[in-house]
């Protein structure tokens, strides 16, 4: 998450900056130097150079994997400000990979889980969000798509259970997941005192604020289905944590020191435009 972090719009980490930061946040030189060994053998990064004077290039596969997770936050933030109403209907995949291609059942097994899916039974999982071209994207990618079956329906029953705020509190785990958000909430009001504080931060203290909100914003949605609010217990503490993420943004954006930001940081700043402009219209 550090390393993805401080990847630069042009696709580069600094070394010298990834190790300050890294410091900043209690890692070691060596954990840093692990990780990026790690991150090039697995092809998502190539290397150059020697030491602190050396540059992490991104792959296309990488910088291209950020993007599904700001489709997430942007639909979350419109979903906060009630741009985004549920429109009743539940989204269905099933699939029947067989044993022979476990590794490819396992990869759209958990794509359906990391885009909020809840298993139904055996092979089927219900989403309240359309998540058909995320899931065929996998399905194509890994060779799977002639297994999968996709389906919407407005009438989903579990048992007895058909009410849609109920379904959705037995298919998942809504307490847990409030909980991430609280502690996302505990984690971001400290930062966001200092980012509007009189005292200016350098911009290692900033980068590394950054990467403290990123890693814990990622920490809390992950999990996070990102049901409609419609079938959520209000008031939700998601959309506390994320319009204070957003300020915290906001005021990132703000302390510009006139250096290459990364992606993630322009990134997030856009998307948090985005919706307050959208609120303000």
């Amino acid at each position: 998450m550090l390393v993805h972090a401080l990847i630069r719009e042009d696709g580069t980490v600094g070394a010298d900056e990834l190790y300050t930061v890294a410091n900043t946040l209690g890692m070691s030189d060596q954990q840093i130097r692990l990780c990026v060994k790690r991150l090039v053998a697995e092809g998502r990064f190539t290397h150059e150079g020697r030491g602190r004077k050396a540059e992490l290039h991104a792959t296309t596969d990488t910088m291209r994997a950020l993007v599904p997770n700001a489709d997430f936050l942007r639909h979350a933030l419109q979903q906060d400000a009630g741009l985004a109403p549920w429109d009743g209907v539940w989204h269905l995949a099933a699939f029947a990979v067989p044993e022979s291609a476990r590794t490819s059942r396992d990869a759209l097994r958990e794509t359906l889980l990391h885009l909020g899916g809840a298993p139904l039974q055996g092979g089927l999982y219900v989403c309240a969000n359309p998540w058909e071209p995320y899931v065929e994207e996998t399905a194509h990618r890994i060779g799977a798509h002639t297994a999968l079956t996709l389906l919407t329906t407005t009438d989903l029953r579990r048992g007895d259970t058909r009410e849609p705020a109920e379904l959705a509190s037995r298919l998942w785990p809504l307490q847990q997941i409030a909980d991430r958000y609280h502690h996302l909430s505990r984690i971001t009001q400290p930062r966001l005192a200092r980012l509007t504080g009189p005292v200016e931060l350098s911009a290692t203290a900033l980068l590394t604020i950054a990467v403290e909100l990123a890693a814990e914003l990622t920490r809390a949605m992950e999990p996070d289905p990102l049901l409609p609010p419609q079938l959520l217990p209000q008031p939700w503490p998601g959309t506390q944590a994320r319009k204070l993420v957003a300020r915290c943004w906001a005021a990132l954006n703000e302390c510009d020191h006139g250096e290459a930001h990364p992606a993630l940081f322009r990134l997030y700043a856009d998307i948090t435009r985005e919706s307050v402009n959208r609120v303000t219209r």
